[in-house]
């Protein structure tokens, strides 16, 4: 930070850091036990949607770096109605440390290819026994997370409260995005 910014009372945006998404497994372990949610196994890479042969290539590098462990789900590549589109990670419930691999790598090699500027976030999906479901999001811009919590029934409706609540037990645990208006719905997200 400059001193004029310091004089100014001025402060910068925090930015990427990719590492914090190594954050989740234990943080997960505070989600269980503060709301009953546990790991889906199932997380996404969003950005915004690239054409071209540079990132056909990256694509490839991706699915031959994450489709290498023999046996499961192959990453997808899906858009959403919005125009973005979506890697999806699948592994069992109980591999969230490998999820959390899967996603860094995906954001990491975005990222080495020229693609940082097109990534917008990254979620892991989480259900309780009652079937509600809650994804923690990365925020790549930032560098921060935030509970989404979508109400049951497919309304776009979220549970506000229980987003809250989660912010509250996971704020040790993760940096929380403060901004409650950076805390964009992802509905129809994969993964979640």
């Amino acid at each position: 930070m400059r001193l004029l910014d310091i004089l100014l009372g001025r402060s910068r945006a925090v930015g990427p850091d990719l590492d914090r998404l190594f954050a989740l497994p234990s943080a997960a372990v505070g989600l269980e036990a503060a709301a009953g949610f546990r790991p889906t196994g199932q997380g996404a890479v969003c950005f915004a949607t690239v054409e071209g042969a540079a990132f056909e290539r990256t694509h490839r590098e991706i699915r031959a770096l994450l489709d290498a462990d023999a046996g499961r789900t192959p990453v997808e590549l899906t858009h959403d109605s919005y125009g973005y589109s979506w890697l999806v990670s699948h592994r069992s419930p109980g591999e969230l440390p490998v999820l959390v691999n899967d996603l860094h790598a995906v954001n990491s090699t975005l990222e080495a290819a020229g693609f940082g500027p097109r990534l917008l976030c990254s979620l892991a999906g989480f259900a309780a026994e009652d079937g509600r479901r809650l994804a923690l999001v990365y925020l790549y811009k930032r560098g921060t997370f935030y509970p989404f919590a979508p109400l049951p029934g497919g309304r776009q409706q979220r549970d506000n409260a229980l987003e809250l609540r989660i912010r509250a037990a996971l704020a040790d645990e993760l940096p929380v995005e403060d901004d409650l208006g950076r805390w964009f719905p992802v509905w129809g997200a994969p993964g979640l």
